[in-house]
């Protein structure tokens, strides 16, 4: 016999946690042997289903989570169970470590932005119970408010490098005259983000996505920083430090764009599309081009497809 009262009972408390962290809930479906219902933001949606199996068993169907999202709802749902029976995400690597990256980099608008975080054994395992992973598989609103419970998790131990699109471009230009690529401007927010962390907490070892020779990123560090053990490797953000650093750099940038915007009185959007060109033109005609400067990464082949005749 299917226990329906203790279905609908588990659709109730999930419910009540997606809530919580400001999912949209649509009201339950019935299916053979239980019930599904929708999950939603308003960029992405997913369906849920929960039955009982034919030992009598009620489970929780998290397939149909697409996007990247599955892992991170079931977090959301089944938080301390779910940890115990799922490994935090370290990559291989020992913790403590201070994870670092950055966010803005492919943004034709915006601040680049670098951040770094200390994570240890107490930390980590809060940072995976409430979610945390790549920002590129978050949305906005989650990436902004994970990036609170990051900075309460941590204690303030992480940092975040700000460098305004008007400062980036004069950089940008130095460095290119000196013969020195992007890969130093972004060396350098890592580094600084290491440092900042450094004054704050001790710490042995860091890891950063491998952008760009390690030494680069040595060369860019001062004196407690020359201690770290720093490891680069590809797709870094599945250690749970990196993760976290992405969420904070990620919030940070979405945070400022939206301040350009509002200070220009345009939406300028993210990426390096078509409708970032078209809203450059915009900007042009409103603002003139002289406020690119100070919105946008010139460098971008986007500047000349919007100041063409």
């Amino acid at each position: 016999m299917i226990e329906k009262n203790k279905i609908f009972e588990v659709y109730e408390n999930i419910r009540t946690k997606l809530k919580e962290e400001n999912f949209g809930v649509s009201p339950y479906k019935e299916i053979d042997y239980g019930l599904q219902f929708s999950v939603s933001t308003l960029s992405w949606s997913g369906v849920i289903r929960i039955y009982q199996n034919k030992k009598g068993i009620i489970k929780v169907d998290y397939s149909q989570l697409k996007g990247g999202r599955s892992l991170e709802i079931q977090r959301l749902i089944e938080g301390e169970r779910m940890y115990t029976q799922t490994a935090i995400p370290t990559a291989g690597l020992t913790l403590p470590i201070i994870g670092t990256d950055e966010s803005g980099k492919g943004d034709y608008f915006g601040p680049l932005v670098s951040a770094a975080v200390y994570v240890d054994e107490v930390s980590a395992k809060e940072l995976a119970i409430c979610g945390v992973a790549d920002s590129k598989n978050l949305s906005d609103s989650r990436n902004l408010e994970l990036s609170r419970k990051v900075a309460g998790i941590t204690s303030g131990r992480f940092a975040v490098i700000e460098i305004s699109p008007e400062r980036y471009n004069s950089l940008y230009e130095q460095f290119k005259k000196e013969n020195k690529s992007l890969n130093t401007l972004l060396a350098w927010g890592h580094a600084k983000a290491m440092e900042e962390v450094l004054a704050k907490v001790d710490c042995k070892a860091a890891i950063a996505d491998q952008f760009a020779d390690e030494s680069v990123i040595i060369s860019k560090l001062q004196e407690k920083g020359k201690s770290l053990k720093l490891i680069q490797m590809p797709k870094a953000e599945k250690n749970i430090a990196v993760a976290a650093a992405s969420v904070m750099a990620r919030a940070r940038f979405l945070e400022k764009l939206e301040k350009l915007s509002n200070e220009f009185k345009i939406k300028l959007p993210k990426g390096a599309s078509p409708m970032v060109i078209e809203t450059g033109k915009k900007l042009v005609d409103m603002h003139g081009r002289e406020s690119l400067r100070k919105v946008a990464k010139l460098h971008f082949k986007t500047t000349k497809q919007i100041i063409k005749s």
